[in-house]
């Protein structure tokens, strides 16, 4: 599988370096660092894309990728994405993962949400998008930060069908 990694902003970047760490090996993670998460120390196994590259290979419909998460997404990106302006790497594979009908995750960092940004997000939503803010399942008994990002991560795998077991899931009886 190849995955399209967007770290977008600067609040809340490590969660984007923990969909990377977290990745299982079959995972082919291509990276795309916005101007501030750039400053964030860079993860070693992914191929790294600045945001003003935009004839990378993602930047293509033709370019053969599975999935794509933006984590964290600001606002900024989110509003981009839902009005189709695509000036920048993140947005433009954004907008191929829209046309080409491929699977996007949009994790929005800031909160509360606006009436704006629940606008575009439920535009996206209609889409095929899966809006999926980093929010922590108070069930899952977290004790740390690390456990509650695991599971947050975790979340976004399943919704983008990457195994993984991340999180302890509700009790499955067997039939």
């Amino acid at each position: 599988m190849r995955l399209i990694v967007a770290v977008t902003g600067a609040s809340g970047v490590q969660l984007g370096y923990r969909v990377l760490e977290y990745l299982p090996e079959d995972v082919e993670p291509y990276l795309i660092l916005s101007e501030n998460a750039r400053d964030v120390v860079i993860h070693e196994n992914a191929r790294i894309y600045d945001e003003d590259d935009i004839a990378a290979p993602m930047a293509s419909g033709s370019f053969p990728s599975d999935a794509m998460i933006v984590a964290p997404c600001s606002m900024n990106t989110l509003a981009k994405i839902a009005c189709g302006i695509a000036d920048n790497l993140v947005t433009r594979a954004a907008a191929v993962m829209i046309k080409e009908r491929r699977p996007l995750l949009l994790a929005p960092r800031e909160m509360p949400f606006s009436a704006i940004a629940l606008e575009n997000m439920l535009k996206l939503s209609r889409l095929g998008v899966v809006v999926a803010p980093p929010i922590p399942g108070y069930y899952g008994d977290h004790e740390t930060v690390e456990e509650m990002e695991r599971f947050i991560v975790g979340k976004w795998f399943d919704l983008l069908g990457i195994e993984n077991d991340l999180y302890k899931r509700w009790k499955i009886e067997e039939a």
